[in-house]
């Protein structure tokens, strides 16, 4: 055997787990770079990132520094969940994470839901261009849904030569390997696929929080919502395996987590196109059968596809949070079948009140957009009509605006501006009336609260979530991050509460502000 092939060549025969564990905790300077590079995935990519590693050491040598790396994140749960593991990579390999984009590398993990975020993004990359005047050296990388559509490509091609790196969403595991090449090349290099049914996760991940974490349970999306880019950028739906989800789990819980976030475009329809399929509700019931974890959300949940059975998984479980996120978009049962969304207004109201019914306490949140090709006067009332009679504990209210490439945008009766703006104001303050009263509903108990940070703008005061999502601030020592405490919310602002500490434990609440009688 090749003396240069032969550490992976010993890899392979490995048993897999034994596989992981030794790259998880593995010095990449022992990988020996001059040799071939592996094959199988993620290997390859720890291979890359053993050469970057060198690389790096490189510019340590010739700097007198470590090289800055900046990821900026753009997107949704989903794009947080992939910078997280951006962030990871580079760390692994020696970055040292700033968040200044006058960085020696700097890469946008963008959204491109809206049009205005693909403006966003060419508006700050004027500003890059001007640092790396500044900075021959520096290093720009684009990702992320933008850089699926053709046209953007292009674009980048032709006006923005200076950009290094460019790939997708479909290849984002290779990024170790792509970064390697663009650190080789004086190029832009471009990787985009147009789709894939690869699903390889065990990179390296930097979290943004020690005690919970995003988990990727699907991929993609098959809904085609005629407003949406998403499966066009996405790609259609892949389900990972519940045994390698049931696994990182559990190893994020040995690692501290105690919350995690199941992460899909349509969490309810994971499972379906799996070899042996199973359902998102049975998912569940084996997540939550695993020690140490103590609360599991989800997002996002499509109401065509939310099961009876979910409900009472959800009803009868004790981890996962009181809280489901079920986009409405409208409530007029004409526009929902021009926008493809499969269900009409009274199939929605009947499922918001299984829900209810089957979970009085349950906090339910939407989305919903005003002013959809066609939407009349009597359309947007319906809309309102919904949210009277769901009464959301938030909702996230958008404005229609045209996103090329979808078959909304060539719609004709496009609704005028200012009828627009008008139903969105009566929107809004019907939904933040609302709001207001059902999150008053709580006031003068005691929940458990998930410490998740210090308050930026109360001194001495920490923030946490409730399992309905609700937001409480009250007196609390930073040392309670990560810790849950009973809470007694004492007064509702609106959207949050200002509480107080009633945990009789005197180990985690003494000196900290909280309620020892």
């Amino acid at each position: 055997m090749n003396g240069k092939t032969c550490f992976f060549r010993m890899l392979y025969t490995l048993e897999r787990e034994q596989v992981k564990k030794m790259y998880n905790g593995m010095d990449l300077d022992k990988i020996d770079i001059n040799s071939e590079p592996p094959t199988e995935e993620p290997f390859r990519q720890y291979y890359f990132m053993a050469k970057c590693r060198r690389w790096v050491k490189d510019f340590e040598q010739k700097n007198g520094r470590s090289p800055k790396a900046c990821v900026v994140n753009m997107g949704c749960q989903m794009n947080a969940r992939d910078a997280e593991k951006l962030s990871g990579i580079l760390r692994r390999i020696g970055y040292e994470e700033t968040q200044k984009e006058e960085a020696d590398f700097v890469i946008y993990n963008t959204c491109t839901v809206r049009e205005n975020a693909n403006l966003k993004v060419y508006g700050r990359l004027g500003v890059l261009h001007g640092y790396k005047k500044k900075n021959p050296g520096m290093k720009i990388a684009l990702c992320g849904c933008m850089m699926q559509e053709p046209s953007v490509v292009e674009k980048l091609k032709k006006s923005y030569p200076f950009v290094d790196l460019v790939f997708g969403t479909h290849n984002l595991f290779k990024f170790a390997e792509l970064f390697y090449t663009a650190l080789e090349s004086d190029r832009m290099i471009i990787d985009i696929w147009k789709d894939t049914n690869q699903i390889v996760e065990d990179l390296p991940v930097r979290r943004k929080y020690s005690f919970k974490s995003g988990v990727n349970i699907m991929f993609g999306c098959n809904n085609f919502c005629s407003y949406c880019i998403v499966p066009y950028v996405r790609g259609r739906e892949r389900s990972r395996e519940a045994s390698d989800i049931i696994q990182e789990i559990e190893g994020l819980v040995a690692d501290g987590v105690t919350e995690v976030m199941l992460l899909g475009q349509n969490v309810n329809s994971y499972g379906k196109n799996l070899t042996e399929p199973i359902t998102f509700a049975e998912l569940l019931r084996r997540v939550e059968k695993i020690d140490g974890l103590q609360r599991i959300r989800f997002m996002t949940s499509h109401p065509k596809d939310l099961s009876d059975e979910l409900i009472q998984v959800m009803a009868g479980s004790e981890k996962i949070c009181r809280h489901l996120h079920l986009p409405l978009q409208s409530g007029s049962s004409a526009v929902l079948k021009v926008m493809n969304r499969r269900y009409t207004k009274e199939q929605y109201l009947e499922l918001a009140e299984k829900i209810r019914k089957a979970m009085p306490d349950i906090a339910l949140t939407t989305d919903i957009i005003v002013g959809f090709p066609g939407e009349t006067e009597e359309d947007f009332q319906e809309t309102l009509d919904v949210v009277r009679k769901v009464r959301y504990d938030s909702a996230f209210t958008f404005i229609y605006s045209k996103r090329t490439g979808t078959p909304a945008a060539s719609m004709e009766d496009q609704v005028p501006e200012d009828a627009v703006k008008d139903r969105f104001d009566r929107l809004l303050k019907e939904v933040q009336d609302i709001s207001k009263e059902m999150a008053k509903r709580f006031t003068g108990t005691e929940q458990e609260v998930l410490v998740e940070e210090r308050n930026r703008q109360m001194e001495g005061y920490v923030t946490g979530r409730l399992g309905n999502n609700h937001v409480v601030h009250f007196p609390g020592h930073s040392s309670l991050i990560g810790s849950f405490v009973k809470v007694r919310l004492e007064e509702c602002r609106g959207f949050y509460y200002m509480g107080r500490c009633v945990t009789k434990d005197l180990g985690t609440c003494m000196l900290q502000g909280c309620d020892q009688t």
